[in-house]
């Protein structure tokens, strides 16, 4: 006969591994666990900034991360995932040639002069391969309208569609209004939204993202390096992701990082200087990799735990993630993580559906949940037969009735 415990059912497993902080640099600052010892975040010269760990999402550090600000040339991330969507989907492919029309020729645009450009002109016919580096790496805002025109048909198409994945990636507090990034009433994003962004284009379009990392582009002849500075620094494994800079906006600069499993973006927008936007973003890289540590617990798909099933065609069903899980927690604590998991119901009764939420499982370090799961359903219990439900209907009324 099955056991039970009260109206919500808790099993406590010791993970060994690894927690979620969530974690608000202000609460660190000010609550330092002698056994971690994580200094508050350095102090950042910029007007706006966040730090987020890229499997977890957690955010490590912030300060103003939801301020709407002037992007510059960030708006070319946004442009670049579009791009590489089009690519993904097959509606446009790497080798496409593309006929640059008049709107992109910076010569008859005045909005272009004194911008960085790739220098294309009218009539010329260049692959989708080359222009998305003369966005990428020369932050070409002439690439962009080439690009535009031939995703969209027309620039104000591109930037509906841009719009449409701010929605689709829950992004709150951003909107385009160019395809480009120089500065227009009405656009707008925050640190916080364009760590997400970057975080899309790493996730969602590794293609399009792996040219991030391309130190150089040269196109007619016209050799320009990547803006990206932090390319070249050999403390850190950067490989992208843009810069930015206008008047309004000030320096900015989204940045990704890895050590070993670990990856990290930061977002510094309204920095003070083209070389200090690095230093604050190097700043912040360093400080969260040497303090936190990102660790896996659990596999989506692989058993954490198993309970009794009743009227179905099992006894038992496995129980686990549907998702991989990723914790970020502070550096050297792994050994001290412990999980239990909480079913919604005493009792699962069958038909149970594969990844049927059925609970949750909660990381706790120090004995404070730090993290919650979901906890689904492994694999799909059918009902069982009718002689095997009488007898479970009988196991049960007992159990009820003396358990």
């Amino acid at each position: 006969m099955r056991n039970f415990t009260s109206s919500r059912l808790i099993k406590r497993l010791t993970v060994g591994s690894l927690i979620a902080l969530s974690l608000n640099v202000v609460a660190y600052a000010d609550d330092v666990n002698i056994k971690t010892m994580i200094p508050g975040v350095p102090e950042i010269d910029a007007e706006a900034y966040v730090l987020i760990d890229y499997n977890s999402g957690k955010v490590l550090a912030e300060k103003n991360a939801d301020t709407r600000r002037d992007p510059a040339s960030l708006t070319k991330m946004m442009t670049s995932y579009v791009i590489g969507q089009a690519v993904k989907a097959g509606k446009i492919h790497q080798d496409d040639i593309v006929t640059v029309g008049k709107d992109a020729w910076a010569t008859g645009n005045p909005v272009f002069k004194g911008s960085s450009l790739m220098f294309l002109k009218p009539g010329d016919r260049v692959p989708v391969s080359q222009l998305t580096r003369g966005i990428v790496l020369q932050s070409g805002n002439d690439a962009c309208v080439a690009m535009a025109d031939y995703v969209a048909g027309s620039q104000d198409a591109f930037v509906g569609l841009m719009n449409n994945y701010v929605k689709a990636l829950g992004l709150q507090n951003t909107h385009f209004q160019t395809v480009h990034g120089l500065d227009a009433e009405g656009q707008y994003s925050s640190p916080r939204d364009m760590a997400l962004i970057g975080r899309a284009l790493i996730r969602d379009v590794p293609d399009e993202y792996a040219v991030y990392h391309e130190k150089e582009f040269t196109f007619n002849n016209i050799r320009q390096m990547n803006r990206n500075g932090l390319l070249w620094d050999t403390s850190l494994n950067v490989d992208g992701i843009k810069t930015g800079h206008t008047d309004a906006a000030g320096y900015n600069l989204v940045a990704s990082a890895t050590e070993g499993q670990m990856r990290l973006i930061s977002a510094v927008m309204g920095g003070r200087t083209y070389k200090g936007r690095e230093t604050e973003s190097k700043k912040l890289l360093t400080w969260g990799f040497r303090f936190f540590e990102t660790v896996a617990p659990l596999k989506a798909g692989k058993e954490f735990a198993s309970e009794p099933v009743w009227f179905g065609n099992s006894d038992r069903v496995q129980l686990g993630v549907e998702n991989d899980v990723y914790l970020t927690i502070p550096r050297g604590r792994m050994k001290d993580l412990k999980a239990s998991y909480t079913l919604s119901n005493t009792e699962l009764h069958a038909p149970l559906q594969k990844n049927q939420v059925v609970g949750s499982i909660n990381f706790q370090l120090d004995g404070k949940t730090i993290e919650q799961h979901p906890l689904v359903v492994l694999n799909e219990v059918p009902e069982g037969g009718f002689f095997g439900r009488i007898v479970d209907y009988i196991k049960l009324m007992f159990h009820h009735w003396f358990g």
